[in-house]
This record gives C-alpha cells, structure tokens and sequence, in this order.
C-alpha cells in the first residue's frame, strides 16, 4: 500500500468513497453528495494548511483522511480535528491504522498536539450506523470526551455525535505560534 499527499485531481476518487457513507450510512451527517467541484475546493482548502492522505492500493485510492481547524481561534491552533473514510470494500485490512499513523507523525512534526475527532454515535446499533468507529479510535489511544445526545436526524432517526481525543505531542510551550 502506498500512502501518499492528496491532490485536487484526486477528487473523483475520493468523492466516489465518500458518497457511498453519504448515501448508505448515518457515519457522515451530510444528506446530499457534494458536487465534484464543491468536493475538488474542499480539498484545496484543507491543503492551505493542513494534510490530506490518501492511501493506494494497485493504483486505486482505497481511503482518505484529513485534517481541519479544530475550533477557529488562535488558541486552538495547537488542536485539529480529522476524518477518514476508507472504501467499504476494503474496510478491516488495516488501511485506516496506517493512515492515522503517518497523519499522526505529520501533525506532531507540525507541532499539532491535540487530535479530534468527532464520531457519529448510535444509541443502539443499525443497518445505517454501528459503535465501530467509537472502538477503532479506542484501539488507537483516543478518548471520549464529549457526548451530545440525539443531536443528529437521519434516516428517520436521531443520532448522537461524541468528540474523542488524543494527545499526541508535548504541551509544554516555547512561543505562541505554531509551525506550520
């Protein structure tokens, strides 16, 4: 496998794994999938400042992740928060703890040391959502810290959402910028 820096020309690959937890799953809260050009600026904007992985297989992306503004105030700049989809037909192979490890090493080396992510979460397990992400982070060292109940409506049914956290660098801080 080959994990390497998303492009913009990478969009239509990426979109096509996204659109299937858009369309099938409560994972992602977006009801709509996003046009290839909303998609193509999404990515370009989180270039700017931050990663955005792409892992391959035989000359095919099999999953994403990247990493956005964790709250958007100069405070907070030492905190992101990510996503990552991986294709439905190669989920269990591994593919998602190779890319959280190498984001992770990106962002400690960029200084980042707090990591987010935010995890729909289903009072009972369904067809549309499980608890397996919520253990997947688990397994990677994040932590809850955050639970928001029936704050999201899809599929006919009210979804909770809960903020899991790592620490992934040192806090002890020599200056008030970060590294980017």
């Amino acid at each position: 496998m080959i994990i390497r820096n998303a492009v913009v020309d990478d969009a239509q690959s990426i979109l096509n794994i996204y659109s299937h937890y858009v369309k099938n799953t409560a994972i992602t809260f977006e009801y709509d999938v996003p046009t290839l050009e909303e998609f193509r600026q999404r990515i370009a904007r989180t270039l700017e400042k931050y990663p955005y992985l792409v892992a391959e297989l035989d000359d095919r992306i099999v999953g994403y992740i990247y990493v956005g503004v964790f709250v958007g105030r100069a405070a907070y700049q030492w905190s992101a928060a990510l996503s990552m989809y991986i294709d439905q037909n190669y989920r269990r192979r591994g593919i998602g703890g190779q890319l959280y490890r190498r984001i992770e090493k990106i962002l400690s080396d960029m200084g980042i040391v707090n990591l987010y992510s935010c995890v729909a979460y289903p009072e009972v397990d369904d067809e549309f959502l499980t608890k397996n992400s919520v253990e997947f982070h688990r397994h990677l060292g994040f932590r809850l810290v955050g639970h928001f109940h029936k704050c999201a409506y899809k599929f006919g049914r009210w979804y909770d959402m809960v903020w899991m956290e790592k620490w992934i660098g040192d806090h002890r801080m020599k200056n008030e910028r970060l590294r980017v």
